[in-house]
Formats: structure tokens, C-alpha cells, sequence
């Protein structure tokens, strides 16, 4: 009987690990962007840039919305259209995209 309890706390353990653990692509708030526009950033030596993909069935008026300062501009985003902005590495952080 002890064998097969130290399998399950080994299994409960894991699983509890897995629920804790950040994934290495972790999800990227979205601002107030409708659920079917995809967002993600990446990060340079110098800047990061924010992508926002309209994945709708319409167009859509967006921005990419950056924290401690100001926001990208406005665009008019056709279905499969993707827009992005570029600002300095640094105390900016990407919050997404925002319908405008």
C-alpha cells in the first residue's frame, strides 16, 4: 500500500507544480479588444514591440496600449490585418490592445 501512495502524492505534486508554474508563453492581457484579436509582443536589445491580429469577421479601429506612457496610434484594422508599435525598452510594458 505505501508504493502506490507515494505515486499518487508524486502525481498530486506534480500537478500542482504544473498549475503554479508560469508558461514560457504566458497570456498577454488583452486591454478591451474584442476576444477574437490576438496580441503578443516581443523584446529587442533596444525596444519592444506590441502586434495586435484582427482574427474577426469585421473591421475594427485598435491601438496598441503601453504602460507608463502613451499609446500607439489609432488604426483601421481590416480582417487578418495585424498592427504593431515599437517603444524603447525599459519601464514600459505591454497591456495589449484597445478598441479606439
Amino acid at each position: 500500500m505505501r508504493q502506490p501512495a507515494k505515486i499518487l502524492t508524486a502525481v498530486a505534486l506534480a500537478c500542482c507544480a504544473l498549475t503554479t508554474t508560469s508558461p514560457a508563453h504566458a497570456a498577454v492581457p488583452a486591454g478591451n479588444a474584442p476576444l477574437c484579436v490576438s496580441v503578443w509582443h516581443t523584446s529587442g536589445t533596444i525596444t519592444k514591440t506590441g502586434y495586435a491580429r484582427n482574427n474577426c469577421g469585421g473591421t475594427l479601429r485598435l491601438k496598441i496600449v503601453w504602460a507608463h506612457g502613451t499609446d500607439g496610434d489609432c488604426y483601421t484594422v481590416r480582417p487578418g490585418g495585424t498592427i504593431w508599435s515599437k517603444v524603447a525598452r525599459g519601464v514600459r510594458s505591454f497591456d495589449g490592445a484597445d478598441t479606439c
